[in-house]
């Protein structure tokens, strides 16, 4: 079984990416159920879980790009 390289890199790029904005996400998110009370939380609730969402976003596509290196022919 052969691995393409480059692809696999591509893909652990992508997992490493989604690591600090997934912690990012999650403090950010933590940080606004703090503070409820404040005039601007549903703006910074909405960010933290587009962060986050887009943290599992490159889970995913880093996954599946690690995937593709190893089965595809």
């Amino acid at each position: 079984m052969s691995v393409n390289k480059e692809i696999l890199n591509k893909g652990l790029r992508y997992l490493a990416g989604s690591l600090p904005t997934l912690f990012i996400g999650v403090f950010i998110l933590n940080s606004s159920f703090k503070n409820q009370k404040h005039p601007l939380f549903i703006y910074v609730l909405i960010v933290s879980v587009l962060i986050c969402g887009y943290a599992v976003f490159l889970m995913f596509k880093g996954i599946n790009t690690i995937m593709k290196s190893m089965f595809e022919k």
